[in-house]
């Protein structure tokens, strides 16, 4: 399993460990630029977000935050392949 999938994986779990594991995870590619460090910091934000919301909202708001977290983390994906 490549680093992207234990990230996707942790999303769909949406648990309070999983900002620490993911940011462990993304800390390799960190210094690549500028760009991607902050696409990095864009997406543990969403992934900061989305855990909030599964933990304190109704049902019906996990998608949309569960699916821009899945977002950003293409975004770095599509980032570090270019």
């Amino acid at each position: 399993m490549d680093c992207f999938e234990k990230i996707e994986a942790l999303v769909d779990a949406a648990s309070a460990d999983a900002i620490d594991r993911a940011r462990v995870l993304l800390d390799q590619f960190d210094d690549k630029s500028q760009t991607i460090a902050q696409a990095i910091d864009d997406f543990l934000l969403d992934l900061m977000t989305l855990v909030f919301v599964i933990e304190s909202t109704q049902e019906m708001f996990h998608y949309p935050a569960r699916r821009l977290a899945h977002l950003k983390l293409t975004r770095i994906r599509l980032l570090l392949a270019s």
